[in-house]
């Protein structure tokens, strides 16, 4: 089974999916994003859920050994605040904050709130233990063929991930973290590929993924002078979950060309 990485020893060794598609020697931001996530899990208090994430991308992470560290910051009544590292040859290469909140009942009232559709592809389109992305551009139909979704038009993505670490369930959570590194890609994947690079992501989460699906929808992208923010919804079929947003920096002289990409290609495995 396809996974982002996978156990030997006593060390995590990152799988093709975890490779970064800007640099071979790299790991990729959604693998990064995930294990930081799976890091700080082991400190969720009882009766709490996630309900952001941040993730400072601010060195480039070697396809190499890493240790994660990792330390609550505040554990009180209602909050609860964990911070957690990446670390390579003595350096932090990426970061995370997370902030837990203890569930309750809602506030009386109504409040306004989008009631835009979220597209949603048929049932049984995609295995519960992992399956290649779906794409949706403007009002084309679903598809896994990178190259047709290689356009200026409105991104959407479907997604049921695979594990994490190979053997180990993947989590609501993790879901949720390594489709908040997508969000680049729904957001800055135009007509020429994708020319932006991520430097950080925040996830903010009003409840966790239910179910194995999950969909990402390109809501706004604002760009100038070589920086842009990207934002997006992230859903399940039962509705939205949160939202994410990337700070990127352009990398046009190695921009990625989608169109030769398959998702066979990003896993590794026979076309």
């Amino acid at each position: 089974m396809v996974s982002f990485f996978v156990r030997q020893n006593d060390q995590l060794v990152a799988e093709k999916l975890a490779v970064s598609p800007w640099a071979p020697d790299k790991l990729s931001g959604t693998g990064v994003c995930g294990l930081l996530a799976r890091e700080i899990e082991t400190h969720c208090p009882d009766g709490f859920v996630p309900a952001r994430l941040t993730v400072d991308l601010h060195q480039p992470v070697a396809n190499a050994a890493f240790d994660m560290r990792s330390r609550v910051v505040r554990r009180g009544s209602r909050i609860a605040v964990v911070d957690a590292a990446m670390v390579q040859d003595g350096q932090e290469r990426a970061r995370a904050s997370a902030v837990y909140l203890i569930t309750g009942d809602e506030p009386p009232g109504r409040v306004w709130s989008s009631a835009e559709d979220l597209p949603m592809p048929p049932q049984g389109c995609v295995l519960p233990e992992g399956s290649p992305p779906l794409f949706k551009s403007g009002e084309r139909e679903w598809t896994s063929d990178f190259a047709a979704n290689q356009n200026a038009e409105r991104k959407v993505s479907w997604h049921s991930l695979p594990p994490l670490v190979a053997d180990e369930p993947i989590t609501p959570f993790q879901r949720a973290a390594i489709l908040g590194d997508a969000t680049n890609h729904v957001c800055h994947w135009g007509s020429e590929g994708a020319g932006y690079i991520n430097a950080d992501v925040t996830v903010a989460l009003s409840r966790l993924p239910i179910g194995y699906e999950l969909g990402l929808r390109a809501d706004n992208t604002i760009a100038a002078d070589g920086i842009s923010i990207g934002s997006a919804t992230l859903y399940d079929r039962t509705g939205p979950v949160g939202t994410c947003v990337v700070t990127t920096l352009s990398n046009a002289r190695r921009r990625i060309d989608f169109a030769t990409t398959t998702s066979a290609g990003l896993a590794d495995e026979p076309h």
